[in-house]
């Protein structure tokens, strides 16, 4: 087995935060927005440089600096990266682990193990444990601010893409929803998936009255964070009433959310946040319960650097393509991998995830 060369340190840490407008203003049913922000890790050791980042408030960049930097340089990579992934989280202890404190760890940890595969000359999926040559995707966007027309043609150029599953989002008024959702329809046409994501915004009763609408009159197959992810008695209580799959766990940082959602039999499907969970140890983590639970994983978000790890696990579904991160990726990296047949395929002649920070 090829190994990192016996002596192999991280010599320096480097991070910093991106603020990129959105296109134009953007909401769901419970947020809205015009900028999305990404905190970038680099990594350093030998003549390699390992890249991670995570989507969240640039108060990240400082937590990384104070608190995770100086524990990462120094770091033996021949090390498993496993054992310092427990190692830096229990550093987060008083500063709180789920949420920001795990966010920041995720671009690190995402960082340290492209790092490790740049050095081994490798690609990532390969030294995590390729077991698929590409990971299916859905569009996603969809955004309640957007007129008719913008909704449709959006939807409609994914299609045209190739890309065979889409995903908007309802729930902010529902009175208008009926229309975006016949808008989405004809503009997808009868083949193409349709999913749905509520961001939490229904109460109980009116989410199942909802899904059975959904599947009745628009053949929407998936239905994403009905009501709060907090509530999980509410999305056990949706997924049993539910003629479509019920989803959530993109607001699941450490391993006992995830824990505490398979537990309660809340879920068809576990979604995984890499840029939230702890990067991907967490992931392949929280993946591995989802397993032991009989369930499938889809990915959320930050399609460039989830590619590769969604290649690894056996039970994948899906990993969501997001308008504003696409977007962000494409605007702050070279290397960047575009759908082919609806799906993202890691690029095996690169090391590491590929990824490199334009000057």
């Amino acid at each position: 087995m090829v190994s990192v060369a016996t002596g192999t340190t991280v010599e320096k840490l480097e991070v910093s935060a991106h603020t990129i407008p959105t296109d134009e203003p953007e909401s769901d049913a419970t947020l809205e927005w015009d900028s999305t922000t990404i905190v970038v890790v680099r990594v350093h050791a030998g003549n390699a440089v390992g890249l991670g980042y995570t989507y969240t408030h640039d108060a990240a960049a400082r937590l990384i600096e104070d608190k995770l930097a100086p524990a990462v340089r120094g770091l033996d990579l021949e090390r498993d990266l496993s054992r310092a992934w427990h190692e830096l989280g229990a550093s987060l202890r008083n500063v709180g682990r789920p949420g920001m404190g795990f966010m920041a760890l995720s671009a690190v940890d995402i960082a340290l193990w492209d790092l490790k595969a740049r050095l081994l000359e490798q690609p990532l999926v390969d030294v995590l444990g390729g077991v698929r040559d590409d990971a299916a995707i859905y569009g996603s966007g969809g955004f309640t601010s957007y007129s008719l027309e913008r909704l449709a043609d959006q939807l409609a150029g994914w299609v045209a893409q190739g890309i065979p599953r889409v995903k908007i989002k309802v729930g902010r008024s529902p009175d208008d929803d009926p229309a975006r959702l016949d808008a989405a329809r004809v503009a997808i046409g009868e083949d193409t998936e349709l999913f749905v994501d509520a961001n939490g915004a229904f109460d109980r009763d009116d989410a199942v009255a909802w899904a059975q609408r959904y599947a009745d009159e628009w053949s929407a197959n998936w239905f994403e964070e009905p009501v709060s992810s907090a509530d999980l008695a509410g999305l056990r209580h949706v997924r049993e009433s539910s003629p479509i799959d019920v989803a959530a766990g993109e607001y699941a940082y450490v391993p006992a959310d995830f824990r505490n959602l398979l537990e309660a039999d809340a879920v068809d499907c576990l979604q995984i946040d890499v840029t939230r969970c702890g990067g991907y140890t967490g992931f392949l983590h929280a993946a591995a319960l989802a397993e032991q639970h009989g369930l499938q994983v889809s990915a959320h978000c930050a399609p460039q650097v989830s590619a590769h790890v969604c290649c690894a696990v056996p039970h994948f579904r899906h990993l969501e393509y997001f308008h504003d991160h696409v977007r962000v990726e494409q605007i702050l990296f070279d290397g960047v991998l575009e759908p082919v047949s609806g799906a993202l395929r890691p690029d095996r002649s690169r090391p590491g995830h590929g990824l490199e920070l334009k000057a």
